[in-house]
């Protein structure tokens, strides 16, 4: 499918409600058992880049017809994205028979003073169950000197129990985080005891973890990562350093660990680094349906 951007352009002038009866009509599965997800909030916090490419999701027409491909191709199950991307898919007619998990918490700005002030501007409970949505996604980066985390924790917690009382997944997204004097940047600690801890903290957050799925990066010795929980995990692939090659073998040793129930990647398999999305696709629905 080439998206028509100017069909999109058309109807969220002269016929907005076009999102909602999309949204109500549209047939979807829970998301259960192995999945590939294709993520897409990206945007929405300011981070544009991907493969050394510092505009390289700018680009909205583009962006949608990687999207498409990527959602066409036999064993992606879904997308995660933010309600702008999310209601674009929709109007493209893209998410039939899909599983949709939409990105809850965007304010911490990507290079922002900020930054770790996660708060919830986009989607919250009520508004994925309204547009029949399977469940949100939320990013907690947590940094012990910064007394402002403990606001996202709150949120987060609040987020869990809610999207569980409505039957909804709850993507939980957490990181250690530490701000380095040098370059005032937040750094993300990818250490196997800071992921560990993190994982210890997010599956806490909420009144019930019934509904809660961990998203996780890989990392060295992910065997004892995988020990510290007994939540369903999906793996993340983030902005990759590496080749194509090296990123798809970290995956297939990843994936055939007990708890790990798939992926949810956006820039390795949208900006794969010869550009073929349908082909990384392939693979990584491969690694996953192997696993």
């Amino acid at each position: 499918m080439n998206p028509d951007i100017e069909q999109i352009r058309a109807l969220r002038v002269e016929d907005p409600g076009a999102i909602e009866r999309a949204a109500k009509a549209r047939s979807h599965r829970a998301p259960t058992g192995r999945m590939v997800l294709i993520a897409a909030d990206h945007p929405a916090r300011g981070a544009l880049s991907a493969r050394g490419r510092p505009l390289a999701m700018a680009n909205r027409h583009d962006l949608l017809e990687r999207l498409v491909t990527a959602l066409e191709r036999p064993g992606v199950d879904g997308v995660l994205g933010t309600p702008d991307i999310v209601e674009d898919l929709l109007l493209l007619g893209a998410l039939e028979g899909k599983v949709v998990i939409g990105s809850m918490n965007r304010g911490g700005l990507a290079g922002s003073v900020f930054e770790l002030d996660d708060r919830y501007t986009a989607y919250d409970a009520g508004s994925l169950a309204d547009m029949g949505l399977d469940g949100g996604k939320m990013l907690v980066r947590i940094a012990l000197q910064d007394p402002g985390t403990v606001r996202t924790l709150e949120h987060t917690a609040r987020a869990v129990s809610e999207l569980a009382a409505s039957g909804l997944m709850a993507l939980v997204e957490p990181f250690m985080s530490n701000w380095t004097v040098a370059s005032g940047k937040l750094v993300t600690d990818l250490s196997v005891d800071a992921v560990i801890m993190s994982v210890g903290i997010a599956s806490g957050l909420g009144s019930t973890s019934r509904h809660t799925w961990l998203k996780l990066p890989v990392v060295d010795d992910m065997e004892r990562v995988m020990q510290s929980t007994t939540l369903p995990t999906l793996l993340l692939g983030g902005d990759p350093q590496g080749s194509d090659d090296e990123v798809f073998a970290s995956w297939e040793k990843a994936l055939g660990l007990p708890g790990v129930r798939g992926l949810v990647v956006g820039r390795s398999l949208l900006y794969p680094q010869n550009d073929d999305v349908a082909a990384a696709v392939d693979i990584a629905t491969g690694l996953v349906a192997r696993a």
